[in-house]
């Protein structure tokens, strides 16, 4: 915070005023941190909220894809026998899981190793251009 004018500050000595100085820093940098320490804090409970309510939506998901295949099963029970629609739908899921399975190991090989290919081909690549340039200045330069 700043202080009011005080029109005797222009007497006070150099020590005086860097002592002041150092103490309104000091006083400044608390007060932020204070702020800072408040406003994290803040956002820090509203990520925390909504992190639940992201969970709680997921759940809720979950609970209506499983009356989905509650109502699959009942639909395929009206023209054959309950056990008969249970095992067919249970084997649609199934085959479904098995498909998503291998296409996301199949894409997490195609991102292993986690190296980061094309930066190092490109610092390679400077990293020639420099040898180069230094190579050809080294032998255009005069000889003494």
């Amino acid at each position: 915070m700043a202080e009011a004018y005080d029109p005797q500050a222009g007497q006070a000595s150099t020590g005086e005023l860097i002592a002041r100085l150092s103490e309104q820093t000091s006083t400044l940098v608390r007060d932020e941190m204070r702020l800072a320490q408040a406003e994290l804090s803040a956002k820090a409970k509203n990520a925390g909220v909504g992190i639940g309510m992201f969970g709680a939506g997921g759940l809720l998901a979950f609970f209506g894809v499983a009356g989905l295949v509650t109502t699959a099963i009942l639909l395929l029970a009206l023209v054959l026998p309950a056990w008969a629609a249970a095992g067919i739908v249970t084997l649609l899921l199934l085959a479904a899981a098995a498909v998503v399975s291998l296409v996301g190991k199949k894409r997490v090989e195609e991102a292993t190793p986690a190296k980061p290919e094309r930066a190092m081909d490109n610092v390679r690549q400077d990293i020639a251009e420099v040898k180069e340039a230094a190579s050809h200045e080294h032998h255009a330069a005069p000889r003494s």
